[in-house]
């Protein structure tokens, strides 16, 4: 099966995490092209589509929801699978709450949404988003587990065996 895997990342933490969802689709035997949202110009050729972004500010990055849009029909009428890579600083470690960015997932309804914690590393930042990390008490460090990825890396693919 052909896969498409856009990534929106913008310190490369969702980027690393699309990368572990494409390799074990590539291990299961799938086709799978890994790109930024805003690169793609056509999705003509494939089967399926795993999407991701990062999360700031509890929504989507603009490239992420633009490419939803430019593709809502494609994507509606393919299986979809979504992730969302993010803190909300509270607990520490702790996802931000999937459900404020329904309105990007809801127009292209995807099989499954999930939301893996990410990376806070405050050198990386800006000026503009270390102070609002601050203020939403962010945690510095890597919160990314890979084994999490992986296993719903693996649901994709039983849930593609049975199409």
């Amino acid at each position: 099966m052909k896969i498409l895997l856009t990534s929106s990342s913008r310190h490369g933490s969702t980027d690393e995490v699309g990368a572990v969802i494409a390799q074990e689709l590539r291990a299961a035997g799938h086709d799978v092209d890994q790109a930024h949202p805003e690169d793609i110009t056509d999705v003509s050729g494939y089967d399926a589509f795993v999407l991701g972004s990062a999360v700031y500010m509890t929504r989507w990055t603009p490239q992420a929801i633009d490419f939803t849009e430019r593709f809502r029909e494609e994507l509606k009428s393919h299986p979809v699978w979504a992730f969302s890579v993010g803190l909300s600083g509270l607990p520490k470690g702790k996802v931000s709450d999937p459900h404020r960015i329904g309105p990007v997932l809801l127009s292209i309804d995807p099989e499954d949404h999930v939301t893996f914690a990410g990376r806070f590393d405050p050198s990386a930042l800006t000026l503009r988003e270390r102070s609002i990390a601050r203020m939403g008490g962010a945690s510095e460090g890597d919160f990314r587990n890979l084994d999490t990825v992986r296993a719903w890396s693996k649901s994709i693919i039983e849930a593609l065996a049975t199409r």
